[in-house]
């Protein structure tokens, strides 16, 4: 039996710094976008403890077959052995992540 591959995919979503686990990670057909595809969340048990974190990345991500990023959103995409626990930071918090430089908002210069 052939063991899955797995990747872990940190990215930027609106000041936040989201980590994701998926089994495909592959150039999208829309241009400057990476294909994110079959993601993986922890499997929900008969246990009492819930994470919030993984409840609430379920929601948002939960019934999404294929996610398309924008490269300039993407801070790093790992190939793991084991899934860890999904993430929500606020990316401007103290974290060591250099955003890839975006183009100025329209209107401001």
């Amino acid at each position: 039996m052939s063991k899955k591959t797995l990747y872990k995919i940190t990215f930027i979503n609106q000041g936040r710094s989201y980590e994701l686990y998926a089994e495909r990670v592959g150039s999208s057909a829309l241009w400057g976008f990476t294909e994110i595809s079959d993601l993986v969340f922890e499997s929900r048990g008969e246990g009492l403890v819930v994470d919030p974190t993984e409840e609430r990345l379920r929601e948002e991500f939960g019934q999404t077959r294929v996610l398309h990023l924008p490269i300039q959103s993407i801070v790093k995409i790992e190939e793991v052995e084991k899934r860890g626990p999904a993430a929500i930071r606020d990316a401007s918090n103290g974290e060591k992540v250099a955003l890839f430089p975006m183009p100025p908002k329209p209107g401001t210069r």
